[in-house]
């Protein structure tokens, strides 16, 4: 018996050890859980939509860039093309025709997989107007693919572009967001709402959106050109510069764009922040609505561009983070130097008068109240043209409106009953993409919210997209801009400085002389 008692208290001794090893267990996985690395962007405005071909907003093309793939892409610091979705690509000797040769093995974030077909349907629903998911607002499409005769599968990893002729700026116009491959599974499954469902082959996958609020992106742990360095990526939409720089110091968000230039030493006094800036490759302008009295006379737009003080614009309210811009074409993509409109009130007086102004005029003014890359002071900028434009006799009235709806209204029918101020980042580092697609007659009223038209600048601008030779194509552009600029649809403000903000630590984040925000290998410190 006292045998017996020996291994029955031994077997229950055992048990205990063992259920205190099992609590013990139980709570080291607690403890020593991994958290989500999650990247905090923080930005001005929220986006429009999230289909990559039915947006123009900056705003939306920071999102879509993380989360679909083009066929070709940029370099990342270039304007450069390198191969992405496509492998490699050639042209016929005429130039006539582009051979993409697909990548193997990429699936879809909704597990269906990447070929020829899916490429013809994301391209066919821009060009053919009788598709199932062809929009209207697919605004890049005419100026990025008009000049494609026809899409061809030549078998399931192989595609074929057949142009109506040789087309310069073709491969970067392919490389640009708008024309990236969708899921043509998820926009049967999502038809209209795509846009708020994305699925494409991208470094990152969609979660959520909360409108005005935050947008949150989860790693593609299979992605094809390797996993993000952090687990999730979450936009957050915070309007005011100086409370998006406090979050920023606070650590609450890791990186951000549209830095008050009022912000510019404080940032660089901050031994917790690293400020990232370089030319900007953007134009910052005042549109006229050309087709309303009394816009329609060019010399009340002459008189305008006269009466504003851009020096005092850069030197006071840009802080020196921006340089004046004489015409539509950055310096840095056209190598030209046109005089442009200095300031010269008496000039605009005079013009003004001529156009039966003499004794001043009022009008509108509109402006979006929060800041773009091509503009970080907001709505301030309309309070500094006002005071100017006061001094040669034209009262403004400032209309503000929430960004989003700002873009509508000045691409609609009705448009703006004033001038109204917008801007453009270059998609591709063509001239191109600013003169085609601002103002020829053929993106009305697509990218040329002025409505202007000008039958030699349409002219010069057909012929330079034709020509190969880049010596003749900027002699073409630089034609173009002396006929721009005497119409002055247009005033010509800023070329803005692209200014990124980081938490010291953060690694990885290439600038983009494209301000495109790639954030595949940003990493944050452990």
């Amino acid at each position: 018996m006292r045998q017996k008692a020996k291994w029955i208290a031994l077997v229950l001794a055992c048990l205990m050890l063992a259920s205190l090893a099992a609590c013990a267990q139980q709570q080291k996985p607690a403890a020593e859980e991994k958290k989500p690395v999650i990247l905090v962007f923080g930005r001005g405005a929220d986006a429009d939509r999230l289909d990559p071909a039915r947006t123009t907003s900056g705003e939306s093309v920071k999102i879509t860039l993380n989360i679909f793939d083009t066929l070709v892409q940029f370099k990342p610091g270039s304007t450069d093309v390198e191969p992405a979705l496509a492998e490699k690509y050639e042209p016929s000797a005429d130039g006539t025709e582009w051979t993409f040769h697909l990548r193997q093995g990429v699936k879809f974030h909704d597990g269906t997989p990447f070929n020829a077909d899916a490429v013809l349907f994301s391209f066919q629903r821009q060009m053919d107007n009788n598709h199932k998911y062809y929009y209207e607002d697919m605004e890049y499409a005419e100026m990025t693919l008009g000049v494609v005769k026809e899409v061809v599968k030549v078998d399931e990893y192989t595609v074929k572009f057949v142009l109506n002729h040789p087309f310069g700026p073709f491969l970067r116009n392919i490389a640009m967001f708008c024309n990236a491959i969708v899921s043509p599974a998820a926009l049967e499954k999502f038809g209209d709402d795509f846009f708020k469902n994305p699925v494409g082959t991208g470094p990152f996958k969609f979660v959520k959106w909360d409108r005005d609020s935050q947008i949150v992106l989860e790693a593609n742990k299979e992605y094809w050109g390797g996993a993000p360095k952090v687990d999730q990526v979450i936009f957050r939409v915070i309007p005011e510069n100086s409370v998006r720089l406090a979050e920023l110091q606070a650590g609450n968000i890791h990186l951000m764009d549209g830095l008050d230039p009022n912000d510019i030493a404080t940032v660089e006094k901050d031994t917790n922040l690293a400020l990232m800036k370089q030319p900007g490759l953007n134009i910052n302008y005042l549109c006229f609505p050309t087709r309303l009295k009394p816009f329609s006379d060019v010399r009340v737009r002459q008189a305008i561009s006269y009466a504003i003080n851009k020096e005092n614009i850069v030197n006071y309210l840009y802080k020196a983070a921006a340089i004046v811009a004489t015409g539509p074409v950055p310096k840095t993509i056209l190598d030209y130097d046109v005089p442009g409109y200095p300031y010269d009130p008496e000039k605009a007086k005079e013009l003004l008068k001529q156009a039966g102004f003499a004794k001043g005029m009022k009008m509108s003014l509109w402006c979006y109240p929060n800041p773009r890359a091509y503009n970080p002071v907001g709505a301030k900028l309309a309070e500094a043209v006002a005071a100017d434009l006061e001094k040669v006799g034209i009262t403004c009235t400032i209309q503000t409106m929430e960004w989003t709806s700002y873009l509508a209204q000045s691409k609609s029918e009705k448009g703006f009953d004033g001038p109204f101020f917008l801007g453009w980042m270059g998609d591709n580092g063509d001239v191109d993409n600013f003169l085609y697609a601002l103002l020829s007659t053929d993106n009305i009223p697509g990218g040329n919210r002025a409505r202007y038209s000008n039958a030699q600048v349409d002219d010069l601008l057909l012929k330079a997209q034709k020509t190969t030779d880049e010596a003749a194509r900027a002699d073409l552009y630089r034609q173009a801009v002396d006929l721009i600029v005497k119409d002055a649809p247009w005033v010509f403000i800023t070329h803005t400085q692209d200014m990124v903000v980081l938490r010291k630590g953060v690694t990885g984040f290439t600038q983009s002389p494209l301000t495109l925000f790639f954030l595949k290998d940003v990493a944050l410190p452990q």
